[in-house]
């Protein structure tokens, strides 16, 4: 078939408000209570088909970790090799895939999960990654709005040829595949993270083998599914849960390893960036390393700000999902002028917001994901209560005999140098430095320095100056800077999303550049007449 195809034009996928009275809420709450109480045995699946092992991992509620959902069975070495071998006899197709066809899976994907799946799917991240229904919902519609940009942008690279061919000659770019396969890693955090790591790299040809964080495998599996019913080939995308060591030792010693979608931890990355430069005589080509991992991002107040604007952003992007998103707000600067005020206030909205399971509707806070992350931010919190620099303004109790609960924390430190003002904590913790209003510049530029991290900030003021010197002296602090808002939501399509420093490689996931990083270009030039002597003019004598 010829022709010039159009993908649809995208827009941000609507999200349901879930308020009372409305049919969506009644139909979420019958499939949180079915989820609970059906367990699911969650297969491999490899070039298409289930497997099963015998080795099984559990899925539990974070809320609840009595209750378990379901059982995932575990990949082990036969099981790594086969994915691979599988992913690079798909290859042999999918990278000559008409790009048209590649694309049409990703956007019937994204049709089923808009309105097939949606409540159910919303349900499925409620109780796997305790998100209370908004946080679910905005999770689940940028998954949907990740397939829909990703195609508009794939379009929009394959467009992209020289500008200029002379008569007699056509030049022209193929944007191939990259050659081999594409190891995707994403983290619990976000479940349009787990669906975007393997399928942005896919949606350009590649193949995928996608290991999934063991604590969400039961909602990844559904992505899995879901593309599968969307049409997606046999052995394009290779699922497969597992020991992380034994699963990226295997992959990542492979000569056909072609890249690495990642967002984790910064340890986990520069280990793998090691790893992969210590074998880098084995591969047959350079393999391509796109990573996000994480921050300690900041919400920088300027004495002209406006309270009740800080006040919000504060309790929204430190205490949303339990602070536990790479871009969550973990440090702040206030102004002495404007502390006690903001404090007072902060301290009276904490007061009010509800703790306990995403099933009880009314709960603003849940619980974080698992054990290991739980006793890691109590332990913070412990050093806080033992540091005489540091005050407990408000909670600081946590709880882990039924769920894995932390209460959200607001700290006041003496040093700005403290490890809660440089570390990244990834719980409900924030932790304010009080300045003195004349050294805002100053500042700045000790927020620029404190911490290694690069990711999301932002800046309240009114006063326009301040803006500008924010905006200057914080520029390498952030890879998404906010102003007079939350460093937290960016959307695909508005705020595409990366930093860098200890933050990652700043392919900006939701833009043409990430996608731009899982193709290798073939610049064609055809002559139509070509020449038929070596010699040229000048070779002539006078």
């Amino acid at each position: 078939m010829d022709g010039k195809y159009q993908v649809p034009k995208p827009v941000n996928e609507p999200i349901i408000d879930y308020s009372p009275g409305t049919p969506e809420r009644e139909t979420l709450k019958k499939e949180l209570r079915k989820i609970r109480e059906n367990k699911i045995e969650i297969p491999l699946i490899i070039g298409g088909k289930e497997v099963r092992t015998g080795v099984k991992g559990e899925c539990r509620l974070p809320h609840d970790h009595s209750v378990v959902i379901g059982e995932y069975h575990k990949a082990g070495e036969e099981e790594i090799n086969k994915a691979i071998d599988s992913a690079l006899k798909a290859w042999e197709k999918w990278a000559y895939y008409p790009w048209e066809h590649r694309l049409s899976v990703f956007l019937k994907a994204a049709e089923l999960m808009s309105k097939k799946y949606r409540v159910f799917i919303d349900a499925v991240v409620m109780q796997v990654h305790s998100k209370n229904p908004f946080q679910a919902e905005i999770d689940v519609a940028e998954l949907i709005d990740f397939w829909r940009f990703n195609s508009y942008y794939a379009q929009q690279i394959y467009e992209d040829q020289p500008m200029y061919s002379p008569t007699g000659f056509w030049n022209r770019m193929d944007y191939r595949p990259l050659e081999g396969f594409v190891f995707a890693v994403p983290p619990f955090n976000f479940f349009s993270i787990g669906g975007n790591l393997p399928t942005a790299p896919a949606m350009m040809g590649n193949v995928v083998i996608w290991k999934p964080a063991s604590s969400v495998v039961y909602s990844n599996y559904w992505i899995m599914k879901i593309l599968m019913e969307a049409g997606l080939p046999k052995g394009v995308i290779n699922f497969v849960p597992g020991d992380s060591k034994l699963i990226g030792d295997l992959v990542l010693d492979h000569p056909d390893l072609a890249g690495v979608h990642f967002t984790g931890s910064t340890s986990t990355l520069r280990f793998m960036m090691k790893k992969i430069g210590q074998n880098i005589d084995k591969y047959r080509n350079y393999p391509r390393v796109v990573g996000e991992t994480g921050g300690k991002d900041f919400i920088f107040v300027h004495s002209s700000a406006e309270i009740e604007e800080v006040v919000t952003a504060i309790l929204r992007g430190a205490y949303e999902y339990q602070g536990q998103k790479c871009s969550a707000a973990s440090r702040g600067y206030v102004p002495r002028s404007l502390w006690p005020e903001i404090k007072k206030r902060l301290v009276e909205e904490l007061k009010t917001m509800k703790m306990g399971s995403p099933e009880e509707l009314g709960n603003f806070i849940n619980a974080v994901i698992d054990k290991g992350a739980f006793e890691k931010i109590v332990e913070y919190i412990e050093f806080a209560k033992k540091s005489e620099d540091i005050e407990i303004i408000y909670g600081g109790g946590y709880d882990s005999s039924k769920g894995y609960f932390v209460e959200p924390t607001l700290v006041e430190v003496k040093d700005p140098k403290s490890k809660l003002m440089e570390e990244e904590i990834f719980g409900p913790v924030f932790s304010v430095y009080v300045y003195e209003d004349q050294k805002y510049e100053e500042t700045l530029k000790l927020c620029d320095e404190t911490s290694p991290y690069g990711l999301t900030g932002s800046i309240f003021a009114r006063d326009r100056n301040a803006i500008i010197k924010a905006e200057k002296l914080l520029r390498y602090a952030a890879g998404n800077f906010y102003i007079n808002d939350k460093p937290t939501g960016a959307i695909v399509g508005q705020q595409p999303f990366g930093g860098a420093r200890a933050s990652g490689t700043n392919d900006k996931a939701g833009a043409m550049l990430n996608l731009l990083r899982w193709v290798t270009p073939r610049a064609i030039k055809e002559t139509f007449l070509p020449p038929r002597d070596y010699r040229y003019p000048f070779l002539e004598e006078d």
